[in-house]
């Protein structure tokens, strides 16, 4: 099964198209992307039998995030080795954890507007929860798992570095800095969930290209360990965590810059297109001779 955010509308993908989930269902469902993950079991049963679809056209104009709103969100750092390497760390043995702030979260095409300093990329696997995870053995993790999306933990590495205490949520917080999407795909449309490629691109030129079973921490192991210790709850996102390849560990390091494109894609749900812009308004005036 398919989800997307069309218009700021919950669309499900049929055999005949896409179709509106309010208008589908009567009513039955909610417009709202969000609100579905809060009856996902529910919706799960009448997807099965949904209407034949073709009344909703998707475009990269009008694709928003498919889980626009969670209420937590949830990164993992250092989670495949040759990032830790290429970051000067050794593997961990316990997930490191962070956050992006929801305003950051946007859509799956677009502008992202770089602020001052060195912005970088990371491509990544997403998860969305799907049923209430609490202390939750790995065994049974994938069944609280709604889907999985393609997502970019965009990180502004001066901010996120700067001492004396590292500000990593903050530097990779900025608007714009969590794209999710193009689609929300469910466990069960993939041979195997936990074996996905990934990787992203910029202008063109290949920067990462991983797999998913080089996760240091599993999507299982993530959510049985997340869960010991806080409740997830319907709708929360978990950024899986990056590759190698991200600009800070090059050598020379490179950084994205104004006018290049960021194509990100995770194997059987899709890619992501976002062209770095400067912020003019922000910029002070010329000075005009009289």
């Amino acid at each position: 099964m398919r989800i997307a955010n069309a218009a700021g509308r919950a669309a499900l993908l049929t055999a005949e198209g896409w179709t509106d989930v309010e208008r589908a269902s009567g009513g039955l469902f909610p417009a709202d992307p969000q609100e579905l993950y809060e009856r996902w079991e529910d919706f799960r049963h009448w997807a099965a039998t949904a209407p034949p679809g073709g009344d909703v056209v998707p475009t990269p104009a009008t694709l928003g995030p498919p889980v626009p709103r969670p209420r937590q969100v949830l990164a993992i750092g250092l989670n495949y080795r040759d990032h830790a390497t290429e970051s000067g760390f050794a593997v961990p043995e316990h997930p490191p954890v962070f956050t992006k702030f929801v305003s950051s979260i946007t859509g799956p095409y677009g502008d992202v507007t770089l602020p001052d300093g060195s912005v970088d990329w990371e491509v990544e696997l997403v998860a969305v929860i799907g049923r209430r995870a609490w202390q939750v053995g790995r065994e049974h993790a994938w069944a609280h798992v709604a889907g999985l999306t393609v997502g970019q933990d965009i990180s502004e590495r001066d901010k996120q570095l700067s001492g004396p205490v590292p500000q990593f949520s903050l530097g990779k917080s900025h608007p714009g800095f969590a794209p999710l999407g193009p689609y929300l795909v469910t466990p069960d449309e993939f041979e195997d969930p936990d074996d996905l490629g990934l990787g992203c691109a910029v202008d063109g030129e290949e920067l990462q290209n991983g797999r998913t079973s080089s996760l240091v921490f599993s999507v299982p192991e993530l959510i049985a360990r997340l869960s010991a210790v806080l409740p997830l709850l319907p709708g929360d996102v978990i950024f899986t965590g990056t590759p190698a390849g991200v600009g800070l560990g090059r050598r020379p390091q490179r950084f994205l810059a104004e006018g290049e494109e960021l194509v990100s894609y995770v194997e059987g749900i899709g890619e992501m297109r976002h062209r770095m812009v400067r912020d003019r308004a922000a910029a002070p005036p010329l000075r005009t001779r009289s």
